[in-house]
């Protein structure tokens, strides 16, 4: 009994390591947004530079899931995670270095590397090293691990920019230690892949697909998430910029602020809506997206950071909803040999969302305005958001 107690006290420990650890990793992926215009102001680039500049972590993110997805399946979690680990300290030193633009890029690139291969294998070792029960409740800790860390990331960037000395330098230096210490806490976490490969003998060829008789029921949690981490990836990459051309209020911590209140409830409403069915879950993101994105015009019409807080606060419900509820349906429909290939698929859509839209509305904003820019973004969000509860309708899975 005192040995079955101990092991399980064990599995907690490491269990919440792992979870820090992930966390973490998405601290440093969002830590910069609030830094965004300061980075502007020093290096004198546009604001389509900066949707490039976002937009390329996410690059790095589909480098990593196509072509280090499985690795931590092959090598081991412990294996896979601490290079991952590795590339983000060398992304914050690059960040801490930077002395132009192209340094962003490239630090940017290597952040998107890290998080993409640090995810996988800490989401797959979470739920391993799960031992109670709940069906979905591993995921429900990742998802929300996740968030809590996109939410802690710009506060703690925006409060050191708006208060501390070198903002453009102290965050990372903060971060790169916090790094060190998570790298050392994972040596402590037993490995759950059994008889796991040398890195030299892992094989990185891509794979993906959908089989053919789930495509149809494919579409709606593809489509869904895509327009959730859209209406999230614009929130995330433009909300200081928004605050300081529309609102005129330049403030850091309220740019941190504001991004951390999306993540927080978007984490929040994942742990405390275990009670939801998948499908309904999707249903209601698909749902709330619509006032999410049109409360955000209203903000910007009405010149009203209330309501830019109030439209947040939609976002980052309809956000949670929609990453846990499409996510679970996609795990509920995908063929148990073919998990891993129809998952990544599923994450495809969800990183293609997260970047794509936000290199069209910088594009617009340059050529029409960041108005009309906006009000056409909207405008895509609610086709989608129809097209996927229609689908959704027709061809989902019974319950």
């Amino acid at each position: 009994m005192h040995n079955a107690k101990a092991n399980r006290a064990r599995h907690v420990v490491a269990l919440t390591i792992v979870a820090v650890a992930l966390a973490m990793m998405f601290v440093g992926a969002i830590m910069p947004t609030p830094l965004y215009p300061l980075y502007q102001h020093g290096f004198g680039f546009s604001g389509i530079t900066l949707t490039l500049i976002y937009a390329i972590y996410v690059l790095g993110n589909l480098v990593a899931l196509l072509f280090f997805g499985r690795l931590a399946d092959q090598v081991g979690r412990r294996s896979a995670m601490l290079p991952a680990i590795g590339i983000g300290i060398a992304s914050t030193v690059v960040f801490a270095a930077a002395a132009g633009s192209p340094w962003l890029f490239a630090a940017r690139a290597l952040s998107g590397v890290s998080t993409g291969v640090g995810a996988g294998a800490a989401t797959a070792w979470i739920a391993e090293l799960y031992t109670g029960r709940g069906d979905g409740t591993a995921a429900r800790i990742a998802a929300s691990a996740n968030f809590f860390g996109c939410a802690t990331g710009p506060l703690f960037g925006g409060l050191l920019a708006q208060f501390a000395p070198w903002p453009l330098r102290l965050p990372y230096l903060i971060y790169l230690v916090l790094l060190c210490a998570v790298a050392v806490a994972i040596l402590f976490v037993p490995e759950t892949v059994t008889n796991p490969k040398r890195l030299c003998e892992a094989s990185l060829r891509p794979r993906l697909g959908v089989p053919r008789p789930i495509r149809l029921q494919f579409v709606s949690p593809a489509v869904s998430g895509f327009a959730t981490f859209s209406l999230i990836g614009f929130y995330a990459a433009l909300i200081p910029n928004l605050l300081a051309e529309s609102l005129h209020e330049s403030a850091h911590t309220v740019a941190g602020a504001i991004v951390c209140e999306m993540f927080g409830i978007a984490a929040i409403t994942i742990l405390s809506t275990a009670w939801l069915g998948s499908q309904a879950a999707m249903f209601s993101a698909q749902a709330l997206l619509l006032p999410a994105v049109w409360l955000l015009i209203g903000a910007e019409l009405a010149r009203s950071l209330p309501l830019l807080l109030f439209a947040a606060a939609f976002c980052g419900v309809a956000g949670g909803l929609g990453y846990r509820g499409s996510l679970e349906v996609i795990n509920r429909i995908a063929p148990a040999d073919q998990r891993s290939e129809v998952v990544s698929s599923y994450l495809i859509a969800l990183f293609a969302g997260n970047s794509v839209p936000v290199i069209g509305i910088g594009v617009l904003a340059a050529a029409a305005g960041s108005l009309v820019a906006h009000v056409s973004f909207a405008a895509v969000i609610t086709a989608l958001a129809g097209a996927a509860a229609l689908t959704g309708i027709k061809y989902g899975p019974t319950p």
